[in-house]
């Protein structure tokens, strides 16, 4: 059937809207998702939430500590990069990770051969539907679920829910959560604070100092040859966030006090020498805090002393 003279332009009109609208959202779904949009995406009620730019670390030299590491030479760990190709230290940009109450949430920026990690999964006992794969963990407990998001962008699951990575596949209403700058940080939620569960010993009385705060974010950034950490706890008025400030100097000055008992002194390679080298000050309504941090304490803690 021939198309009358006056219709053609009609019909390139249409196909041109087409165009646009496939091009439209092929960029749409391209477009780096800046950490704002993820962090946005990931569980973060009553979840500690954690941020790891592994690249900033390591042209910082920070991650060259894991070369002897214990994880590194882990059997599994090992059998894992053989099978899927995949080596965080080679290949991993960036995590951001929620730990809530239902599992593990997280983004993961880096170079993935997604065929491998699909032919793993199937190969574990686990199955992939398009882009969507699941498997299980080394526990019952643990399901693992994982799709790519973009090219160089994982969303990833550690639940009971087989399929709990589908929840990050969209995110809420709202707008975007404020993001520091800091190569790593951590938010933590008051329910930690308050309950000290899965806390590292010698810090559950510093986190009770802040149990009644609306907020709590330490960033960990080089400074020199070492790391600083850095602690803003958003309190509801200036008074509590003097009285904040107050107990968390308390609670250095005893942990000082009790290794002098013992006749010790603080170790920098544990968190005896981090912790008891805390200054803090209140600014209005906030606290904030600074502890430095040598090496051998990052090294102790990845396992490169072990």
């Amino acid at each position: 059937m021939k198309l009358p003279n006056r219709l053609w332009p009609l019909v390139a009109a249409l196909v041109l809207v087409a165009a646009a609208a496939i091009g439209g959202a092929i960029w749409y779904r391209s477009r780096p998702l800046s950490q704002a949009a993820l962090v946005k995406r990931l569980p973060t009620r009553e979840a500690l939430v954690l941020s790891i730019d592994f690249d900033a670390l390591r042209r910082g030299g920070i991650l060259n500590v894991l070369e002897s590491s214990k994880a590194a030479e882990d059997a599994d760990y090992r059998r894992f990069v053989e099978k899927s190709g995949f080596d965080y230290r080679r290949d991993l940009d960036s995590a951001v990770v929620a730990f809530a109450p239902g599992g593990k949430y997280m983004f993961i920026k880096g170079r993935f051969d997604w065929a491998s990690l699909h032919r793993y999964a199937r190969e574990q006992g686990g199955s992939c539907v398009n882009a969507f794969c699941r498997m299980q963990g080394s526990q019952p407990d643990r399901q693992i679920s994982f799709f790519r998001v973009q090219t160089g962008l994982m969303g990833l699951a550690v639940s009971t829910d087989d399929y709990a990575a589908r929840r990050l596949s969209e995110a809420p209403s709202g707008a975007d959560p404020e993001i520091p700058s800091a190569p790593v940080w951590l938010r933590v939620p008051s329910a930690l604070l308050r309950s000290g569960e899965s806390l590292p010993a010698g810090t559950r009385m510093f986190a009770r100092s802040m149990a009644d705060a609306e907020s709590v974010l330490v960033t960990l950034t080089p400074e020199g040859s070492r790391l600083a950490a850095r602690l803003e706890v958003r309190c509801a008025n200036e008074r509590n966030a003097a009285d904040i400030a107050a107990q968390l100097s308390r609670a250095t000055a005893m942990l000082r006090e009790m290794i002098e008992r013992e006749h010790q002194k603080p170790n920098p390679a544990d968190f005896s020498g981090v912790l008891t080298s805390g200054t803090f000050r209140s600014e209005g309504s906030r606290v904030l805090g600074y502890w430095p941090i040598e090496r051998s304490f990052v090294e102790n803690m990845l396992g490169g002393a072990g």
